[in-house]
């Protein structure tokens, strides 16, 4: 299982110039995971960047992956792996998504560097 980062989904949507680097696991919906906290993320900012129908389209993409909603099991480990590693909110809520799934984050995001089961792609 994969799980793709926001700054991963952004880059693909936008075409940007990693966006074959997440189109595998993007396109593999059976093996994708998808937290709350990317749908979240994902809506808020293409609606304030675009408009509000293509932020649902965006989520309804995201459906077509494994969704996984924030529970307390998750937030707790998230709590654990943000003091462990220094990571902010929705970072942490998402690795420990991961973590608690047994699942790879793929991600642009330096935030990532160096966390066990991360795939780390940098931006340069």
């Amino acid at each position: 299982m994969k799980l793709v980062d926001t700054c991963g989904w952004l880059e693909w949507l936008i075409d940007g110039k990693l966006a074959c680097q997440f189109e595998a696991a993007l396109t593999d919906t059976d093996q994708l995971l998808v937290p709350t906290t990317v749908q979240f993320e994902l809506y808020k900012w293409v609606r304030r960047e675009r408009n509000e129908a293509l932020a649902l389209e965006t989520v309804a993409l995201t459906e077509q992956g494994v969704v996984v909603p924030l529970t307390s099991s998750i937030a707790l480990l998230a709590g654990d792996l943000s003091l462990d590693h220094s990571l902010a909110f929705a970072d942490a809520i998402i690795y420990a998504t991961a973590r608690q799934q047994r699942a790879r984050v793929v991600t642009c995001d330096n935030h990532f560097e160096g966390l066990e089961n991360a795939h780390y792609i940098p931006k340069s």
